[in-house]
């Protein structure tokens, strides 16, 4: 028998021996199942069950009180669309949301650049202006609530000036700018460190070759520095974005959506109808309004990324 002979039995022999199910790739697959199965099981049960449970209960209506649940179709929908309210609630939210992201990145952007400066005293500030960030959120609510007040600290300092302040929670012109600047004084900071982070990551070098060519402190900002952390503004905006449809404790505490409608946002709309009033199936049709809003915003801003965001296309 030749060593060809040999070989060709051989390999005959393999052939028809049965291979083994848990080969090296499918170990190597079912460790990486596993490693995410705790976050896909989190996402299953706290994110896609409880959207698709919301779509259902729009549906229905859902008296908690008499302990009737019925299928009404459509009726919550031509109800939302039918909403005498709902016209001012979008325009307050729209209003409240633009407010709060144009206030919290210029001012986060502004304190990033002035502490990205390499002067004495700015790992103190800092800390100061990153600290209301992990304050408690009702807290912090709380003694802004006090300091609102007409007879508030914020008014007292006014009155040392010589100025006579308003009620700011009660009046139609202040309420909704107080609540976004007690929310803007609250997370500015972690925008800012954000920033921060981003501009110590821009290369000096760019700057220096730029001023060597004669470019003022204004184009080395909108040529270099704003193309160099574009990935970090767009990641800040989304985050800024999202959570300003989402801000519910600072309104209930501050001002309960009044006077009137003009600090009532669809989140503190939404509870109203649902919690307040029981109506659990038009609160849940608000809900998937509110999810419609953000998804579309978040995508809008994801796509328009290719035209300003630095390296991408």
């Amino acid at each position: 028998m030749t060593a060809t002979d040999l070989g060709d039995r051989m390999a005959v022999r393999a052939a028809a021996r049965p291979r083994p199910f848990w080969t090296i790739p499918r170990r190597d697959a079912l460790v990486g199942y596993l490693m995410i199965s705790p976050q896909l099981a989190g996402s299953v049960l706290f994110v896609l069950l409880p959207l698709g449970l919301v779509g259902y209960y729009s549906l229905q209506e859902w008296n908690v009180l008499a302990g009737t649940f019925e299928y009404v179709g459509g009726e919550n929908y031509a109800k939302l669309l039918a909403d005498p309210n709902m016209g001012q609630v979008l325009a307050g939210t729209a209003l409240f949301s633009a407010g709060l992201v144009v206030l919290n990145l210029t001012l986060a952007l502004v304190l990033a650049i002035l502490l990205d400066q390499r002067l004495r005293g700015t790992t103190l500030f800092r800390t100061l202006f990153f600290s209301p960030v992990l304050v408690s959120l009702v807290a912090w609510t709380i003694v802004w609530q006090f300091l609102l007040q007409q007879d508030g600290g914020v008014n007292g300092l006014l009155g040392l000036a010589g100025v006579e302040g308003p009620n700011w929670l009660r009046g139609d012109a202040t309420a909704l700018l107080s609540v976004v600047v007690v929310q803007v004084v609250k997370n500015v900071g972690l925008n800012m460190v954000l920033f921060l982070a981003a501009l110590q990551g821009v290369p000096r070098q760019l700057h220096e070759a730029a001023q060597l060519d004669g470019a003022g402190a204004w184009t080395r900002f909108a040529r270099i520095t704003v193309p160099q952390i574009s990935p970090t503004i767009l990641l800040t905006s989304i985050i800024t974005v999202v959570g300003s449809l989402q801000v519910f404790a600072q309104i209930a505490v501050l001002t309960q959506g009044g006077p009137g409608l003009s600090t009532t946002v669809l989140v503190y709309y939404l509870y109203q109808q649902a919690f307040q009033f029981r109506h659990l199936g038009y609160g849940a049709t608000l809900s998937v309004l509110l999810f419609l809003i953000v998804a579309a915003l978040t995508l809008l801003q994801w796509w328009l990324r290719r035209k300003w965001v630095f390296h991408e296309s």
